[in-house]
């Protein structure tokens, strides 16, 4: 177990301690931040090595799926070496793989590179996590869980906007280079600053083996069905057929080895415990929503409204900063609420933010973003903050470093399988309201045809050879986006039925005290 760093007179060292966990939250960040950098750069990547659309889109897939192994191995590996020396290999690899991906000349080496940053990097997401609900005493980790709160929120908000920037003042290497700074500072301050713990050596004797390989099929399988699924029509591709078959195997030998090997991975009798259990949902939920958000506001912008990539990054940033100036409201509400409470307020708030995108047209504007993103980040982080603290309140010491692992994947997994469902509902909301649309407004319909020779007639005036025929084309074309925005509607209300539904979930939770009644009394004065 993690303790916090004591002065002489046994009182807790806040600055040492402050300074040791925020420089591994920088560290956090960086992980996340990697994650979707790259997302408004790919032409210029794909131009830089000469790949295809297809091998491209790799560089994101393969950052992703082996950092999902890693998350969870991160508890046992904590166990076995301590946070600090994790961290650190994961820092140093994380580094030095970010510079050799920027070196990439080809589409092959940089998979290769991109995959071992995600995999190393991966360690430094959970331990964070497993720091902050130990090293802190209870009546600070509501803190601890407002910074990492913020730092889940705004790393994939201003991932794109900032690796566009720099893109465009640098060139896309740079994505890449600008790890290297930053992870020598962090380095630097965990080498002096985080030494909260101790590993246990004993761990390596009886590593769990075939455990790691089942873990690793699972969790590899599943995490490539749900990012190629929607774009290879799911179980129509035999290669996502066979690697969900291979997934649920794998994950039931998984449970079935942890469960009965007397030295698991990753210690799931974390799920005994009700609340851990109700905050693995919740946290599931949140990184649905969250990356769901993020997924739907910034296509619609580009797909309908046709905003360039720094436009759309200019209305995501709202996000971000809504998020920045509500963080330390929403831990206060969390402080002195009843964390369940919190969580299921905090939910109804996201979906009351998210249910006003149900209304989507168009002729949408800034500010109408600017309201569902700003109600949306408030109720999250609110949300996200109490999930954390009710997942981590009840458990003993010993399985905190497995629960965050946990916990973390469970986010992960929120977000792919949320984007998974969003981009299936899009396409078929989209043909279902195409026809829908055609079936209404017929060519016999008055409206259909007075706008029919309003456009042929405009069509005429702009010397087009046949007016009649391109009309029809625009006629079409405007049926077709009026289908798209109408999914896009239906996408904003799957979020916000997302959100009720965990709001529910969230009161199930045992009773616990407010965080602000768990402080101790003040010192007298002597």
């Amino acid at each position: 177990m993690a303790s916090p760093p004591l002065k002489p007179n046994g009182e807790i060292d806040w600055v040492h301690l402050f300074i040791g966990f925020g420089a591994m939250a920088i560290g956090q960040f960086m992980a996340m931040l990697d994650i979707q950098i790259v997302a408004s750069s790919l032409p210029q990547i794909q131009a830089g090595i000469s790949a295809s659309a297809d091998e491209v889109s790799w560089i994101q897939t393969a950052y992703l799926i082996p950092e999902v192994v890693m998350i969870p191995l991160s508890g046992y590996l904590s166990r076995l070496w301590g946070t600090q020396k994790v961290f650190m290999v994961s820092c140093a690899g994380f580094t030095i793989m970010s510079v050799l991906t920027g070196l990439s000349s080809n589409i092959d080496q940089m998979i290769v590179t991109r995959a071992l940053q995600g995999f190393i990097g991966g360690a430094m997401i959970p331990t964070v996590y497993a720091i902050g609900f130990t090293a802190f005493p209870m009546e600070r980790r509501a803190t601890a869980g407002m910074i990492m709160g913020l730092i889940i929120s705004l790393a994939p908000m201003i991932g794109p906007t900032l690796g566009g920037q720099l893109t465009d003042l640098l060139s896309w290497r740079w994505l890449f280079f600008v790890n290297v700074v930053p992870g020598i500072l962090v380095l630097t301050l965990v080498a002096r600053f985080a030494d909260f713990d101790k590993g246990d050596p004993s761990l390596a004797l009886g590593f769990d083996w075939p455990g790691l390989i089942v873990m690793a099929v699972f969790l590899v399988s599943m995490q490539y069905v749900l990012e190629e699924g929607a774009s290879k029509s799911w179980m129509a591709d035999d290669r996502i057929l066979w690697l969900t078959v291979l997934a649920v195997v794998a994950g039931g030998a998984f449970i079935w080895r942890q469960l009965a090997y007397r030295q698991p991975i990753v210690q799931l009798k974390c799920f005994a415990d009700r609340n851990f259990s109700v905050g693995i949902l919740i946290n599931f939920a949140n990184g649905a929503v969250l990356f769901g958000g993020t997924f739907l506001i910034p296509l619609f912008l580009g797909r309908i409204e046709r905003l360039t990539p720094a436009q759309v990054g200019v209305t995501m940033l709202v996000s971000g900063v809504v998020t920045f100036m509500i963080a330390p409201v929403a831990g206060r509400i969390v402080r002195q609420f009843d964390p369940r409470l919190s969580m299921s307020f905090g939910l109804c708030l996201c979906a009351f933010g998210i249910w006003s995108g149900h209304a989507v047209t168009k002729n949408w504007g800034f500010w109408n973003f600017a309201w569902l993103q700003g109600v949306r980040a408030f109720g999250s982080m609110i949300a996200m903050i109490g999930g954390q603290l009710t997942a981590m309140s009840t458990l003993p010491p010993q399985l905190m470093k497995s629960a965050s692992g946990i916990l973390n994947l469970a986010r992960n997994t929120g977000g792919a399988v949320g984007l998974a469902l969003l981009s299936t509902s899009l396409t078929q909301q989209t043909a279902s309201h195409m026809t829908d649309l055609t079936s209404a407004v017929g060519m016999s319909d008055g409206r259909a045809q007075a706008m029919m020779a309003g456009l042929t007639q405009r069509m005429s005036s702009m010397g087009v050879a046949d007016p009649a025929g391109a009309a029809r084309k625009a006629f079409d074309f405007m049926l077709s986006e009026q289908a798209q925005v109408l999914a896009f509607g239906d996408g904003f209300a799957l979020l916000t039925l997302t959100c009720l539904c965990a709001a529910v979930i969230s009161l199930l939770a045992k009773p616990a005290p407010p965080v602000a009644a768990l402080q101790p009394p003040p010192r007298e004065e002597r």
